[in-house]
């Protein structure tokens, strides 16, 4: 069975878990599928946009570690840091880093690192029976994969706090009033929704997009001048593209655009 199924459809990208069995604890072999997808994603011009969800009751229950590659030797210091940083962190940022528009499709529970991941797309959504766990208090661990950096900045650092310091499960509903859920939908209309939302964005200017998210992503981290001048940038590089002239063109001959993507 693969674990990762894959396939492109009207410029759309679908990246789908694919180990029901296991409710989608992502694999070291999985990961960087995924990862490698998502690069691919950022430099096929046919793909526009990028679905990641998953099969089975689960959306991903988290990091399954059995299938890593070990070297056999004591661990020493610097080995955790390491692993964290080409593992989960190197997997987090590649869907942040993605050049194409990134839509969770959260159809179970999302659990740790994934839970992690679907807060790292640009918009989720999720079935009316998914559940959102910051699992790691349990274990006695330290979030990683970007938690700490990325759920203060959706809900603030109190409702973080809240959710690592306790590690309760969150239903679907109370994740969107929080802003970690972009919409909730039954779960028999999630796959048809994200489908919707997907191929609305693969028909938009895939370029002006990028840069959307690279100024928005960037926005937080920055001071106002930096941000301003970023945007400058931005600018200019986008005008260069033909969809911005189509984008122009088409206002001023009152007429519906036509983005190719480039």
């Amino acid at each position: 069975m693969t674990d990762v199924l894959h396939a492109v459809e009207n410029g759309v990208s679908w990246i789908t878990l694919n180990r029901p069995e296991a409710m989608n604890a992502v694999t070291w072999d999985q990961r960087e599928r995924i990862i490698a997808l998502l690069a691919e994603a950022s430099a096929d011009p046919d793909v526009r946009a990028v679905v990641v969800t998953a099969t089975g009751r689960g959306f991903c229950a988290g990091a399954d570690l059995r299938g890593a590659p070990s070297s056999g030797a004591d661990r020493v210091a610097g080995d955790v840091s390491r692993m964290i940083r080409q593992g989960a962190q190197r997997f987090i940022g590649a869907v942040m880093d993605c050049e194409k528009p990134v839509i969770a499709a959260v159809n179970g529970t999302a659990a740790g690192i994934g839970a992690h991941l679907a807060f790292a797309c640009d918009l989720v959504l999720a079935a009316d029976s998914a559940r959102f766990i910051e699992v790691f208090v349990r274990r006695g661990l330290v979030p990683d994969g970007g938690g700490a950096y990325l759920l203060p900045r959706l809900i603030g650092p109190q409702r973080a706090k809240e959710l690592m310091f306790f590690g309760d499960a969150v239903g679907a509903a109370e994740a969107r009033d929080m802003g970690l859920v972009n919409r909730v939908v039954p779960a028999e209309d999630l796959e048809k929704t994200a489908r919707e939302w997907a191929e609305r964005l693969a028909q938009g200017p895939t370029r002006a997009l990028a840069l959307t998210k690279q100024l928005v992503n960037a926005s937080l981290d920055t001071d106002r001048a930096t941000a301003f001048a970023t945007e400058a940038t931005a600018q200019e590089l986008n005008m260069t593209t033909r969809d911005a002239q189509e984008g122009v063109a088409s206002f001023v001959e009152r007429r519906e655009a036509r983005y190719e993507g480039r």
